[in-house]
């Protein structure tokens, strides 16, 4: 990979470039075309085969299956083992690709990305000309299964990295752990790890008819029991072998790639499960003992985070307002005490945000919770109502208004609003205005904390 490779510019193919192959658990010969595609394009799946060529976004909304792989659904239309493929996308700098395929199934190939990396390679890949949007955390984000012991949490960092930890209480694997501290090393350090399995998993496999693809040159198969002369025969008979052996633990005198590989293949997985999340995220990835349901529901999680986050309004003091609060006094019949909103500092026709400044002089604090002053939800709530009365006043025609409450839905306090505190109060409209009825999604911040969130109904009336 290109060592000047400008990771805050998206990428994609420079040319059309397909490979075959088996699926390893359906068992079905699969074409696959991966295709250049626009900026914010992302990552689509096309199944070419079925009638109307639906397309399934790469989406972790879309997972329906984590059992022996990831695998994407939409109605009928779906697309398994998809991680391989995505690790060496992200892998490779590539950020829209349109993949046409054939069949159900990702082929694959040896049990890696390295296949896929090669053939991006001969592609190449262009720079196109619009920025690579990164997201950035301020607090750990965490994933706990009590179950089956997972544990990941994403960590604030100033670049993307991801640590994996592995123990199985295996004498042949032990604990291992690995690292990618730059994914410009993707393609070198990550991509040419297979995928494994142990024995007794390949076992109640075949004994399933689970593999209808597998080979013994697609995944490492770690053996750490004894294993009887007809127990090798039957999986060399499973494989159309002659002959089966076992050498240091391994099955069929397979070397490895790395001492670690295992944890490395686990890493490339986290790589390509968590591209489903859609975003693109600067943090330290650790991840202790993941699997593809744990990697999908992080991306859950992940994307949940940002997707509540992306959208902070960014209030710079130093701008002028577009509101101030006399001009505010012409449109809203509030006023001191009662006007909860100091300026207006961004409006369109359907969003608008005003800032309050919170001080310990608040009329309120004389009595709500004195000794400890935290502002009233309610009054949180209607500083909201006040900032999108004028959003909807200002998309009304001449004429004097006032707004009503009608109702508040889904109204959640997530962190307390104390003195000092600068309020960002951002107010969108849900559906256009009609018959003089809004509704309104609220949202109050402090700094790039979310306070509270709700979504309110008013009604316009025109004061006669």
């Amino acid at each position: 990979m290109d060592i000047n490779f400008n990771q805050d510019k998206q990428h994609t193919l420079a040319k059309a470039v397909s490979i075959s192959g088996t699926g390893l658990h359906t068992g079905i010969n699969a074409d696959m075309t991966l295709n250049p595609a626009d900026p914010d394009f992302g990552f689509q799946f096309q199944r070419i085969d079925l009638e109307g060529k639906p397309v399934i976004k790469a989406d972790c909304d879309l997972v329906t299956d984590t059992s022996r792989g990831t695998t994407l659904q939409k109605g009928n239309a779906k697309v398994c083992t998809i991680e391989h493929l995505l690790a060496a996308l992200v892998g490779m700098g590539i950020d829209n690709c349109l993949i046409e395929i054939n069949g159900p199934e990702i082929p694959i190939i040896d049990g890696s990305s390295a296949p896929f990396v090669k053939i991006i390679g001969e592609a190449g890949v262009v720079e196109q000309d619009a920025a690579k949007v990164w997201y950035t955390i301020d607090d750990n984000i965490s994933y706990y299964d009590e179950v089956k012991k997972v544990e990941m949490t994403a960590i604030p960092s100033a670049d993307y990295k991801i640590t994996t930890l592995i123990d199985f209480n295996s004498p042949i694997l032990g604990s291992q752990h690995a690292a990618l501290r730059d994914m410009r090393d993707f393609g070198t350090e990550i991509a040419p790890c297979r995928t494994f399995c142990f024995l007794h998993e390949l076992e109640m496999l075949i004994d399933n008819n689970l593999i209808k693809g597998g080979d013994i040159n697609n995944a490492i198969v770690v053996v750490d029991k004894a294993v009887t002369d007809e127990e090798m025969t039957r999986l060399a008979k499973a494989f159309g072998r002659e002959k089966m052996e076992v050498t240091e633990g391994y099955l069929n005198n397979l070397k490895l790639h790395f001492p670690n590989e295992p944890a490395r293949h686990k890493l490339l997985d986290v790589v390509g499960d968590l591209a489903l999340s859609g975003y693109a995220i600067k943090a330290h990835i650790i991840a202790n003992r993941p699997g593809h349901s744990s990697n999908i529901e992080f991306a859950k999680k992940i994307k949940q985070h940002i997707k509540k986050t992306k959208d902070v309004p960014v209030y710079d003091p130093n701008q002028p307002p577009l509101y101030s609060i006399a001009e505010m006094e012409k449109v809203l019949p509030h006023r001191f005490p009662f006007l909860l909103v100091d300026k207006i500092i961004e409006l369109t026709e359907t969003k608008i945000v005003g800032v309050k400044n919170v001080t310990g002089t608040e009329y309120f604090f004389q009595g709500h919770f004195p000794n400890n002053p935290i502002m009233p939800g309610v009054l949180q709530v209607e500083a909201l109502a006040q900032t999108g009365g004028i959003l909807c006043i200002n998309a009304m025609p001449e004429g004097v208004y006032d707004t009503y409450f009608l109702k508040i839905d889904n109204c959640k306090f997530k962190a307390k609003v104390v003195p000092g505190d600068t309020m960002i109060l951002k107010m969108e409209l849900l559906e256009p205005i009609r018959r003089g009825i809004c509704i309104m999604r609220g949202s109050v911040y402090v700094g790039n904390k979310l306070c509270a969130e709700g979504d309110l109904t008013a009604q316009l009336v025109k004061r006669p």
